[in-house]
Order: structure tokens, then C-alpha cells, then sequence
């Protein structure tokens, strides 16, 4: 406790970060108090500072909305809301190498590492760079249309980014409703939660090599002509424009939206689309085929405020998972590397 007490009087150097450190360290991992006012006093303007970052890295390229939301859930889904997942390994052996992280793009990271290096300028050590990524995670949702809530903040930084903690931790393209409201049962989010989160395909993307097992070789049992068959689910139009996209050879870096109808927007389209059968993965048609699910997918294409509100709360409890907290966690200086 008394290392992470100098560290924070060193980084913020003054009595209300030691009393904030002092709180956090008292507290067993994830048992944080969250707060949306927690830097007040230590970083007033962290979150106007975050938001200018984000504002300029989405004008430079609109994938930094989809990748930003999805490496926030990807972080919290596997050791909790740490920013583990931004590790970077030179053994290549951390959360971010792990196969399932592989296809997170880019521009996720670089939002994350551009808005900590600001926030450094203004308040050195004090923000956490799991705070900041939900921040941002927030900010890039508010910035295509969606709705803005306010945003819990003090977590601390990871100490543990493993690529084998990842397997088995993340809903799957082929998940079915069953499995998927196991997996998020275990992080205290509900059915509803589940559906209300995956709202947020409607600004995603997808590599082809994710779902074209639907277009190719839906319940295939091996390779002859029979396997060919695309999953009776989609709708057949939508199905046929999948593969003009990305044929049976399709390479591994082409991807196509997963919102056919407003794939820039954060809106309730995707939802329409779900009871036409234009779910992209299993995993989301399958949220409509369901009937644990689909009435909330009915509710949420009807009613768009209803979504909105849904996704807010669903946000701010998925951003409650893992906390770390005292000897637990750190404020790490450089996004990507533990503190030495």
C-alpha cells in the first residue's frame, strides 16, 4: 500500500490523490468506488481532453468507432475493465496476441495511446488508461449519433495481460442465445444487457473469415458438394450480396459492415435488420430466432430512445467489471507497458 501511495504523491502531488489512493487501496479488487467525479479535483478536464483526441482520430478515419467500442468490451469481457488488452508483449504472449484479439483494429489502440499521451500533459500519473478507454468508448458512441451518458471513472490499470487468459472469455460468432447469457451472466449483465450491448454491431465491422462458414458450409460435416449450403437464416438477397463481398477464397483482411442499412450511424437499424435476416453472425440472428431474446429485439427496433437507454446502463455496468484496485492495479505512464 505505501508503494502505491508514493506512486500516486509523486504523480499527482497533492493530498486529495493520496486520499484517493489512500480509499482505493482499503477496497478489494473489484469493489472500487466508481465515480464519474472521481478527478474533480486531480484532472478536471481529462474528459474534454479525451474528447478532443477522439474528435480528430474520427474524423481521420470512421473505424475508430467501431475499433475504440470493441476493444473496450474485448478488455473488460477477459481480466475486467484494466486496459490489459493494450499490453504490448514483445514475446508476443499478451491479451492483445491472443486469436481472438488478433483482428482488433488498430485505430482502438491508437486512440487510447494519442488521448493518454494528452491527458499526461496536463495531469502526469494521475488518470488511468482504463479510465480513459472508457472514456473514449463513450465519446466515439456520442460522435455517431448515439447516446452520451456519464461515464464512471478511478479504475486502475492492470498488472496481468496473458494471451491464454483470452479463450473461452468472449462471445463467439456461432454462439447461440444460451451460451452467450451464460458468459455474460458472469460478469452481472442480464439478457437484456446481452442484447442492448450487441446494439453496438451497428457500428462494427467483420472480417469474411468470421461468418462465411454461413455462406459456404452451413452444417457441413465434411468437404463434399454437399457442403456448400448457406445458412437457410439469411435473408437469400442479403446472403448473395455477402458473397459477392467475400467469396469462398475471400482473403483475411477483407471485411464488410455489419449494419447493411446505416453502418456509420449508431441508431436501432441493426435490430430492424435482425427480423429480416440480415444478422451477420449466428450470434446475432440468433437473438431474434430465440425467444428469450427477441422481444427485446422487437422493443429496441420500435423504439430507438428505449435502445438508447438500455445501451447506457448496460455501458456503465459492463464498465463496473473487474476493477482493479489498490496493490491490484497501477496508473500506467505508457499505455502499452507495465510501470518498471
Amino acid at each position: 500500500m505505501q508503494k502505491a501511495m508514493e506512486r500516486r504523491r509523486r504523480c499527482g502531488n497533492s493530498l486529495a490523490v493520496v486520499a484517493l489512493a489512500l480509499v482505493a487501496a482499503m477496497l478489494p479488487s473489484g469493489e472500487a468506488k466508481l465515480s464519474p467525479d472521481y478527478y474533480r479535483s486531480t484532472c478536471p478536464d481529462v474528459e474534454a481532453t479525451v474528447r478532443a483526441v477522439v474528435a480528430k482520430k474520427v474524423k481521420e478515419t470512421f473505424v475508430t468507432v467501431p475499433a475504440t467500442l470493441r476493444l473496450f468490451f474485448h478488455d473488460c469481457f477477459v481480466e475486467g475493465c484494466d486496459a490489459s488488452v493494450i499490453i504490448v508483449s514483445r514475446d508476443n504472449d499478451a491479451e492483445k496476441d491472443a486469436p481472438d484479439n488478433v483482428s482488433l483494429a488498430g485505430d482502438g489502440f491508437d486512440t487510447v495511446v494519442r488521448a493518454k499521451a494528452e491527458v499526461e500533459k496536463e495531469c502526469p500519473g494521475v488518470v488511468s488508461c482504463a479510465d480513459i478507454l472508457a472514456i473514449a468508448a463513450r465519446d466515439v458512441v456520442a460522435m455517431s449519433s448515439g447516446p452520451h451518458w456519464d461515464v464512471e471513472l478511478g479504475r486502475l490499470d492492470g498488472l496481468v495481460s496473458k494471451a491464454g487468459s483470452v479463450a473461452g472469455r468472449l462471445p463467439g460468432p456461432d454462439m447461440r442465445v444460451g451460451d452467450l447469457a451464460a458468459l455474460f451472466s458472469r460478469h452481472n449483465l442480464t439478457t437484456l444487457d446481452m442484447v442492448a450491448l450487441s446494439g453496438a454491431h451497428t457500428v462494427g465491422f467483420s472480417h469474411c473469415t468470421r461468418f462465411t462458414g454461413r455462406l459456404y458450409r452451413h452444417g457441413a460435416v465434411g468437404d463434399g458438394d454437399g457442403a456448400r449450403t448457406v445458412d437457410p437464416s439469411y435473408d437469400p438477397a442479403y446472403a448473395r450480396q455477402l458473397m459477392e463481398a467475400c467469396p469462398p477464397d475471400v482473403g483475411a483482411t477483407i471485411a464488410v459492415d455489419m449494419d447493411p442499412v446505416t453502418p456509420t450511424a449508431f441508431d436501432n437499424a441493426y435490430y430492424g435488420s435482425l427480423a429480416r435476416g440480415m444478422g451477420l453472425f449466428t450470434s446475432d440472428q440468433a437473438l431474434y430466432s430465440d425467444g428469450a431474446s427477441r422481444p427485446a429485439v422487437r422493443d429496441f427496433a420500435e423504439n430507438q430512445t428505449r435502445f438508447f437507454e438500455a445501451f447506457k446502463d448496460a455501458m456503465v455496468k459492463l464498465g463496473r467489471v473487474g476493477v482493479k484496485t489498490g496493490r491490484d492495479g497501477e496508473i500506467r505512464r505508457d499505455c502499452t507497458a507495465f510501470n518498471k
